[in-house]
């Protein structure tokens, strides 16, 4: 689809539809159901399903589905183009095939949009700002070569969250999150391995010019450095519970997250986030394991924290 026609395309959406077009574009793979929950909570499942029919039928959206049936939808080529159309849209271009579609990164896609979902429902319900485009995914960080390398790596966050909170009083408050979400895949010293080089990146400093002090790479994005948020899904509740157990024991022993204090993970299983929503106290962090605390790290279901 040309840019004109794309832009003729979108101009005869109902901007719902084309909400749920940006949603695509930017979280790449969303079921019904969560399309429903960002964009039409309101309204009745079928209210949705026509929404995506006709963006279907218009050559927007296509789907594939889960063995029981559930519609995984994703853009095509047309809906990028329709969706980079729009002048706001920053372009992120990645397009997603079938195959892609139905492939093994499938649930941990969906998983992500789950846990983003879970943080769009309590800031509905409290008057916050986290709409459905406050998680961007795959956000990518160098830190540089490991011991004994050359070559320079990359960290790569699976999303980035930005939550904005309302105070009684006023005060405006922003809370940056790493995530990290586990489908119980990996084994766990591996998982811990991967946390820990969140400690390299706090450290890792950008090329200065000569005369000029290095400045930590995070510093030129972030206010703060954002805490590790891991969720872990894909196993049972007595199972995840054991698992975040000892990745968090290993991160508390880690050498290099023991030099840096300023790097903290704050653990919980997506399915308690579902039920109970982030404020509730259902995070365990590495400092204090034994103790349940929400994800601003409170030992109550209240509002607080500092900047994060």
């Amino acid at each position: 689809m040309s840019a004109p026609n794309a832009e003729r395309g979108v101009r005869r959406l109902a901007p719902v539809a084309v909400a749920m077009l940006e949603g695509l574009y930017q979280h790449r793979l969303l079921t019904v159901r969560q399309l429903q929950d960002l964009y039409t909570p309101g309204r009745s499942i079928q209210w949705t399903q026509h929404l995506v029919r006709r963006l279907e039928h218009a050559g927007l959206v296509a789907a594939t589905r889960q063995p029981r049936g559930r519609k995984i939808l994703y853009l095509t080529p047309a809906g990028l183009d329709a969706v980079e159309a729009v002048p706001t849209t920053e372009p992120r271009r990645k397009a997603i095939t079938a195959e892609h579609a139905a492939g093994p990164l499938q649930r941990h896609t969906l998983a992500v949009n789950d846990v983003g979902i879970a943080f769009v429902r309590a800031a509905r319900d409290r008057g916050d700002e986290f709409g459905p485009l406050a998680w961007r995914h795959e956000v990518a960080h160098p830190i540089g070569p490991p011991p004994g390398r050359r070559r320079g790596e990359q960290l790569i966050a699976d999303a980035l969250l930005s939550y904005q909170q309302q105070d009684p009083d006023g005060a405006v408050r922003f809370h940056y999150r790493f995530l990290e979400l586990d489908r119980a895949t990996m084994p766990t010293d591996a998982l811990a391995t991967k946390l820990a080089r969140y400690a390299r990146l706090y450290h890792h400093a950008l090329p200065a010019s000569p005369g000029d002090q290095p400045v930590p790479g995070w510093e030129t994005r972030y206010p703060v450095f954002p805490t590790v948020l891991l969720v872990l899904a894909g196993d049972t509740t007595a199972a995840l519970e054991r698992r975040r157990r000892v990745v968090l024991s290993l991160c508390a022993e880690d050498a290099q997250l023991q030099r840096t204090p300023e790097v903290e993970i704050t653990a919980g299983l997506l399915q308690q986030l579902q039920t109970e929503g982030p404020f509730a106290a259902i995070w365990r962090t590495t400092t204090e394991p034994e103790t349940a605390v929400d994800w601003l790290g409170n030992p109550h279901s209240r509002d607080g924290g500092a900047l994060r």
